[in-house]
């Protein structure tokens, strides 16, 4: 057997910082800008076309109540989140920490707090990591539009983002994640991200990069969909509850208790992560159905959530019942759709050894032949009214191949 290559020391020290993060598996995405204040989503000014000077007379009525942020972090430790990530600057250009490059923040305008420290000391207080999330795109900066094609309005411009990502990386003590978005008009080299990155890293050693101010940096990002990287690279599913990332009073669309657990497990089982937005309302208070569904999913990872936070990529995927999770030869089987008495899993490639219902319930009678795994004595009542779990103890780390399956049907075998 070949031997496997070495690591670079790049890469053990990737793996190092990186452990805590694929350990936390969920967190918290806070959009929160001026656009609260108009409640029509963060993408507003673009979208309406709101002139810049109309625009930033929401500065004036952008008066958040002290500490609001005190309520994200218990909500986010209460829904079994490990981390949070919070917007210091949207596209809008409006940015919620002190900064010496430009009055527009809130420090400076009728807020008149650094709300980014009020955050950060609120994550803190909870035992929960630090992420900011920074747009390098800006619709207030006069030459966020035209560096483009204007090299002197690029090289002002590029100093005026590394001098706030510097701001950001110096003034808040430890900063765990780095999440940078939207990074039109510019390339890598436009925006000078490597150089950038390279002080990002002097400044917090320890800190993890994302893909956004394009260069791969340490993870993927999938927006609004669950989608796995090839080649073992980490990835984080970032998603809305309703249809917007900042707070919106009309978008009703909310997503269920069950599709947001379904998606925490389909991304554990695939080694992802999963970022689940909240979008705070201009007094920093949280929308009501956003509460009751994450203190929902948090009453499910009371119970469940050690199937999520220990799991490891899962090679078993196919069910119309159930999805996946694993931790070494433990297989976790999450029944969204509970099947009563004999129901199966097609394509196991390992022996089961032992089965029970999650985590101190009974255990479970079962056969296992070559091509399936029956129940024998399922309730016919699912033992918990939202997505209960059943435990596999498997002879080896277990996998699926439902090409054997179907290859054994057409031999007439099945």
């Amino acid at each position: 057997m070949a031997a496997k290559p070495k690591l670079t020391a790049e890469e053990k020290d990737r793996i190092g910082r990186m452990k805590w993060w694929h350990e936390a598996k969920f967190g918290m995405f806070i959009h929160w800008g001026l656009y609260s204040v108009i409640g029509r989503h963060e993408w507003a000014m673009e979208i309406e076309a709101i002139p810049d000077a109309e625009y930033r007379l929401l500065a004036q009525r952008f008066k958040p109540k002290p500490n609001a942020a005190r309520d994200w972090a218990k909500l986010a430790k209460r829904a079994g989140m490990k981390y949070m990530v919070m917007t210091t600057k949207h596209h809008e250009g409006f940015c919620l920490f002190h900064t010496k490059t430009t009055d527009y923040c809130a420090p400076k305008q009728a807020c008149g707090r650094d709300l980014v420290a009020e955050y950060v000391q609120a994550a803190r207080a909870e035992g929960l990591r630090v992420g900011f999330y920074y747009s390098l795109m800006d619709w207030h900066h006069p030459d966020g539009a035209k560096c483009l094609t204007d090299e002197e309005a690029r090289k002002r411009f590029v100093q005026y983002i590394h001098t706030q990502v510097r701001e950001l990386m110096t003034n808040y003590g430890k900063v765990d994640i780095l999440w940078y978005d939207v990074s039109w008009p510019l390339s890598a080299e436009g925006w000078e991200s490597r150089r950038m990155n390279r002080m990002v890293r002097r400044l917090q050693p320890d800190i993890i990069i994302n893909n956004r101010s394009k260069v791969p940096e340490d993870f993927s990002t999938p927006e609004q969909r669950i989608v796995a990287e090839s080649g073992g690279r980490a990835w984080e599913a970032c998603m809305t509850m309703n249809d917007s990332w900042g707070y919106h009073k009309s978008d009703r669309n909310w997503k269920t208790p069950d599709q947001i657990i379904r998606n925490l497990i389909t991304c554990a089982g695939g080694g992802g992560n999963y970022l689940l937005n909240i979008g705070p309302k201009p007094d920093g208070s949280i929308p009501a159905p956003s509460v009751a569904i994450l203190n929902a999913v948090g009453e499910w990872m009371d119970r469940y959530g050690a199937t999520i936070c220990t799991s490891e990529p899962c090679a078993v995927t196919r069910s119309r019942c159930a999805q996946f999770t694993r931790a070494g030869k433990t297989l976790y089987v999450h029944v969204h759709s509970w099947p009563g008495e004999g129901w199966g899993i097609g394509g196991l490639k390992c022996k089961v050894k032992a089965a029970r219902i999650y985590s101190k319930g009974p255990s479970l009678k079962f056969e296992q032949d070559r091509l399936r795994l029956r129940f024998l004595n399922l309730p016919a009542n699912a033992p918990y009214r939202r997505i209960p779990v059943l435990a596999l103890e498997c002879s080896a780390a277990p996998a699926q191949d439902m090409a054997m399956v179907r290859t054994q049907r057409k031999r007439g075998k099945v």
